[in-house]
C-alpha cells in the first residue's frame, strides 16, 4: 500500500542546505553511498557470525551499475536491508532538529558535514533529480519496501518487487552532474575512495583484448583488491611487503628511501605507514601524497592540518577514527586530537630518523642527499623536531665525507677559530663554480661544507642561532685570509684621493649593472691580485628572498661585489704607480662658497668643484680603459666567477689569444 508524506524537518530548505554546503565536494556522493551500503554487508556478516542469522549468506560484494545512456547509478548491497519502520526512522526523520538550526549553527563551514549530520544518504542528491531506495530486511517475514523522492521534502513509500536480501539505491542523476554519468569517471572515484574498503566492490567485469578490441570477460572487475597492511601488525611484515603496497599506491614512483609504521591506540586512534619518498628534482617536490582514511574509507589527500607542514612532502597512509573529518579546516586547527596526532606523528619520524643513525649510520649517509630537504625543512618549520634533529642531522662537506654537528664542530675548532674566538664553518653551493676558492680554503688547512640545498640560505641562519660561537661563511664571500681572521691585519695606507683613483679604475674595466665596492687590501706577493667576493649578508638573504619569507626587497637589489684589490701583487703595483705617472694629480679645489654667499655664487662654486673632480676622473677611467694588464687581471678575476660574458668574454679571449701569440714570437727569436 502506497504511502506519501514529509521528510521530517522543520523547514522545506533541507535540500539547498545540502547542496549548497556540499557542492564543492559533490564527487563524495559515491563514497557515502557506498559507505553504507558496506557498513550494511559487515552488520550481515557480524549477526552470521554471532549466530542471529542462520541461512546462506551468499555473495556479499557491493555493485555499482551504471547506464550511461539513460543515466542512472545503482550501488546495491546484499547486507541486513531494512524494514518500513527502520525506512521511516533512518530515511525520513533526519538527524537534528531542524536546517535552519543547522544553518544558524554550521554557517560559517564550507567542507563536508556529511556523516556527522546524519545525511550520508543525502549526499545522493547532490547529483541526482530522483533517487530510490529498494530494500528488503533481513528479518524473517519482511516485505520489500520501496522510497522514492525527487529532491524536496515529498517522499513516496510503495511496495517492492526487491525478491534479494539487502538494498539498491538508484540515481537518476540531473543534467548538471553529466559527469556521473561515464564509465570512467565512476571507475576513478571507486578506485579513490572505495580501493580499501573491507568487502569487495564490484564495478562491471575485467576486460580482453580481443579481435582488436577490449571486451568484457565473465570475471567481476573488483575496485579493492589492494591489502591495507598498515591494519597489521609490523611484526607480521616484511619489507617486501612494505614495498609491493608502496608500488600500489605509486606506480610510477621510485621504491622510496625507508618507511614508518604508525600504530597507536591511545590516547587516540592511528594507524598508517608513511614513506620517505626519493626525490631526483629537488626543484619539482610534491606535496600532498598522504592519503587520509578513516576506517580505510578515503577521506582527502589534503592533510596539511593533520600532519606537520615538513611532513607533507612524506607519501603514504593514514587512518584515524579520531580526527572529525567532516567539518571545517579552523576546526581541525584548534581540535585537541589533531594536534596530538600531529604531535605523535613528528615524534614518530624523529625516532625513526635517530634510530637509523644509531644502528645504520652508513645507511643514513646513504640516503642523506635525498633526505636533507625532508630534515633541514622540518628543523625550519618545527620546533620540535629541530631540537630532535640536533642529534641525527648530518654535514656533508665537499670531500662527500659526513658528519654529525658534534662530530664536525671537533674537527674544524682547533683551525677554523677566528680572533674573536668563534668557529667559523666555511660552505660551498656549488663545487664547480666556487673551485678556486674551495682550494684556497684547503691549502690553509681548512675543511669546506657543501651546501647546495634550496632552502640552505634559511638553515644557515638557523644554524647560527643554534651552534655556539659559530658564525657561517661562504667559502667566496671574502678572500681566505679575511673569512677566518686570526689576528688584526695591516690594510695598505692609501690615502682618501688614492682609494678614491683605485675604485674609478677598476670600475672602469667592470661590467655595468651591478654594484661594486672596490678595497684595497694586502694579500701578498703570491697572492692573486684581484679577488671577487659577495657580502655574506646581503647574498645570503638575496638567497633567502628568492624563496619568498618577507624579504623580497633583497631580492629587487642589483648584485653587490666585493672587488678585493691585492696591493701586494707586483702586477697590481705596477698598474697603481703607472696610473701616478700617467694621469696628472688632481690638484687644488675651486675654494667652496662663504656662508654669507648667495645661492647662486653656492651653485656656481659647487659646479667648478665637481668639474676638477670630473676632469680627473675621467682621466683615471681613461688610463684605466687603455691598460691592457688591467683589463686582462679583471677580466679573469671576472671569469672566475662566472661574470665574464658576450662581448667581454669575446674581446678578452682575443686578447689571450694575442698574448700567448706574442710570447711565442718573443721566445721564437
Amino acid at each position: 500500500m502506497a504511502e506519501n508524506g514529509k521528510i521530517g524537518v522543520t523547514t522545506e530548505d533541507i535540500f539547498p542546505v545540502i547542496k549548497q554546503f556540499l557542492y564543492s565536494d559533490r564527487e563524495i556522493f559515491l563514497r557515502e553511498i557506498v559507505a553504507n551500503a558496506v557498513d550494511a554487508t559487515q552488520k550481515m556478516k557480524a549477526l552470521a557470525s554471532a549466530g542471529d542469522f542462520k541461512g546462506e549468506l551468499g555473495d556479499m560484494s557491493v555493485r555499482i551499475e551504471l547506464d550511461e545512456k539513460e543515466k542512472v547509478l545503482k550501488v546495491t548491497d546484499r547486507g541486513i536491508g531494512m524494514t518500513e519502520e527502520e525506512v521511516d526512522k533512518y530515511i525520513n526523520q533526519i538527524a537534528f532538529s531542524s536546517a535552519g538550526e543547522f544553518l544558524a549553527k554550521y554557517k560559517d563551514q564550507i567542507s563536508s558535514i556529511i556523516g556527522h549530520f546524519g545525511l550520508g544518504f543525502y549526499s545522493a542528491f547532490m547529483v541526482s533529480k530522483k533517487v530510490t531506495i529498494d530494500t528488503l530486511s533481513w528479518k524473517e517475514g519482511s516485505k520489500a519496501v520501496r522510497w522514492s523522492c525527487e529532491g524536496d521534502p515529498e517522499y513516496k513509500i510503495e511496495d517492492s518487487d526487491k525478491a534479494d536480501r539487502g538494498t539498491t539505491i538508484t540515481m537518476y542523476l540531473s543534467d548538471d552532474a553529466s559527469e556521473y554519468a561515464s564509465k570512467s569517471k565512476i571507475e576513478e572515484l571507486l578506485g579513490k575512495y572505495c580501493k580499501f574498503m573491507p568487502v569487495p566492490v564490484v564495478f562491471g567485469k575485467e576486460q580482453e583484448w580481443k579481435d582488436g578490441k577490449y571486451v568484457d570477460t565473465d570475471k567481476d572487475h573488483v575496485i579493492n583488491t589492494i591489502e591495507p597492511i598498515w591494519t597489521k601488525a609490523p611484526a607480521d611484515l616484511k619489507d617486501e611487503d612494505y614495498m609491493k603496497f608502496y608500488r600500489a599506491l605509486y606506480p610510477t614512483k621510485e621504491d622510496p628511501l625507508f618507511y614508518i609504521h604508525l600504530n597507536v591506540d591511545y590516547p587516540f586512534t592511528l594507524t598508517g605507514i608513511l614513506y620517505f619518498p626519493k626525490i631526483k628534482d629537488r626543484m619539482a617536490i610534491e606535496k600532498n601524497n598522504i592519503q587520509l582514511y578513516c576506517n580505510k574509507m578515503f577521506v582527502t589527500d589534503h592533510v596539511d592540518n593533520i600532519v606537520p607542514d615538513f611532513l607533507t612532502l612524506l607519501h603514504g597512509v593514514i587512518d584515524s577514527p579520531d580526527i572529525p573529518l567532516n567539518v571545517s579546516r579552523s576546526y581541525l586547527q584548534s581540535d585537541s586530537n589533531v594536534k596530538k596526532i600531529s604531535t605523535y606523528i613528528t615524534k614518530k619520524v624523529a625516532d625513526r630518523l635517530e634510530d637509523i643513525f644509531k644502528t645504520d649510520r652508513k645507511a643514513l649517509e646513504e640516503k642523506w642527499d635525498n633526505l636533507k630537504l625532508f630534515i633541514e625543512y622540518g628543523m625550519l618549520s618545527d620546533e620540535k623536531f629541530q631540537e630532535r634533529a640536533m642529534n641525527f642531522a648530518l654535514m656533508k662537506d665537499t670531500e662527500g665525507k659526513y658528519y654529525s654537528f658534534e662530530e664536525y664542530r671537533k674537527l674544524i675548532e682547533p683551525s677554523q677559530t677566528d680572533k674573536d674566538k668563534k668557529v667559523v664553518y666555511l660552505y660551498a653551493t656549488d663545487k664547480d663554480a666556487q673551485y678556486q676558492f674551495i682550494e684556497a680554503a684547503k691549502n690553509k688547512g681548512y675543511n669546506v661544507l657543501l651546501m647546495d640545498c634550496e632552502i640552505d640560505a634559511h638553515y644557515v641562519n638557523l644554524l647560527e642561532q643554534k651552534l655556539k660561537d659559530a658564525r657561517f661563511a661562504r667559502v667566496d664571500s671574502d678572500s681566505v685570509d679575511n673569512l677566518i681572521q686570526k689576528e688584526e691585519k695591516i690594510k695598505p695606507e692609501l690615502s682618501k684621493e688614492d682609494a678614491e683613483d683605485l675604485s674609478t679604475m677598476f670600475k672602469a674595466v667592470l661590467p655595468a649593472g651591478n654594484d661594486y665596492v672596490v678595497s684595497a687590501d694586502n694579500l701578498g706577493e703570491g697572492g692573486e691580485p684581484i679577488v671577487i667576493t659577495q657580502n655574506e649578508f646581503l647574498r645570503r638573504y638575496r638567497d633567502m628572498s628568492a624563496l619568498g619569507g618577507g624579504l623580497n626587497f633583497y631580492g629587487e637589489m642589483p648584485e653587490a661585489y666585493n672587488i678585493i684589490v691585492n696591493m701586494e701583487n707586483p702586477m697590481v703595483a705596477k698598474i697603481f704607480s703607472g696610473e701616478k705617472e700617467s694621469v696628472k694629480p688632481q690638484g687644488e679645489l675651486p675654494p667652496e662658497a662663504a656662508k654669507e654667499a648667495s645661492e647662486e655664487e653656492k651653485k656656481k662654486a659647487s659646479e667648478a668643484r665637481q668639474a676638477v673632480i670630473d676632469a680627473h676622473k675621467g682621466e683615471v677611467e681613461a688610463y684605466a680603459k687603455s691598460n691592457e694588464m688591467l683589463r686582462q687581471l679583471a677580466d679573469i678575476a671576472l671569469l672566475g666567477k662566472g661574470l665574464l660574458k658576450g662581448k667581454a668574454l669575446s674581446d678578452f679571449i682575443a686578447r689571450s689569444q694575442k698574448v700567448v701569440s706574442d710570447a711565442y714570437m718573443k721566445a721564437s727569436e
